[in-house]
């Protein structure tokens, strides 16, 4: 895993806040590898939330830089870095933001159909994704008629349909039952190792970090290494 996809170099964020700045990013270099599964570990508040918004381009960096696949994520200019990010990532939530009147396939379909992939093609790949999360028989279900876990699941499918390079993930298992988590939980590592594509989670879960092929803690803005790389 030498090569990065995914790159901050110097990354800082600070709010204001009753008019007094408050530095909640601080420096932070990153280096996210080919087909590695990160953990990113800390108390609420500690900025990891915040730095996941970052790297996914969602939020803009008070100082600093975002490389994705060689390129300039965070200097891009809008239309630009949301083509970029269609391409190269997915994003799994702690509440997993599905459009209820759409069913599971449609809902899954989605990226592929903003990329520009015909119905038919994308209606194909979601099947298969849905397949391989196991779900093939809730294909024509909405998310109200789904299990929590049955939602993740789909949202976790959503995040991986367009083999992306990278999958960030916040608290991804917060939300579900002790036997949900744990299928979730599996789910992603299988699919880690099978796809190859990297996964950055933030996550209060010791399981799942305990896992990870390499574990960081962010604390007060700072982001540490906790363990050394496993393979």
């Amino acid at each position: 895993m030498n090569e990065s996809v995914l790159k901050a170099r110097n990354v800082r964020q600070t709010f204001v806040e009753l008019a007094s700045p408050v530095d909640v990013l601080q420096g932070i270099d990153l280096d996210v590898h080919t087909g590695e599964f990160l953990a990113i570990v800390g108390s609420s508040g500690s900025g990891k939330s915040t730095l996941l918004h970052i790297l996914g381009g969602l939020a803009q960096p008070t100082q600093g830089e975002i490389i994705l696949m060689g390129q300039p994520f965070s200097r891009l200019n809008e239309r630009d870095r949301g083509r970029l990010r269609n391409l190269h990532l997915g994003f799994v939530y702690q509440f997993h933001h599905l459009l209820p009147e759409f069913t599971a396939l449609e809902n899954v379909a989605m990226p592929l159909l903003i990329r520009g992939v015909s119905p038919r093609m994308a209606s194909v790949q979601a099947g298969e994704m849905l397949e391989a999360v196991g779900l093939s028989a809730r294909v024509r279900h909405k998310p109200p008629e789904l299990s929590g876990g049955e939602r993740q699941r789909v949202a976790l499918a959503r995040a991986l349909v367009s083999k992306p390079a990278v999958v960030l993930a916040d608290e991804p298992t917060g939300n579900l039952d002790q036997q949900n988590a744990e299928r979730v939980r599996s789910l992603m590592f299988e699919l880690n190792q099978t796809l190859q594509t990297s996964f950055v989670v933030v996550t209060h879960e010791a399981a799942l970090a305990a896992r990870a092929h390499r574990v960081m803690t962010m604390c007060d803005g700072v982001l540490v290494s906790s363990t050394l790389e496993r393979n």
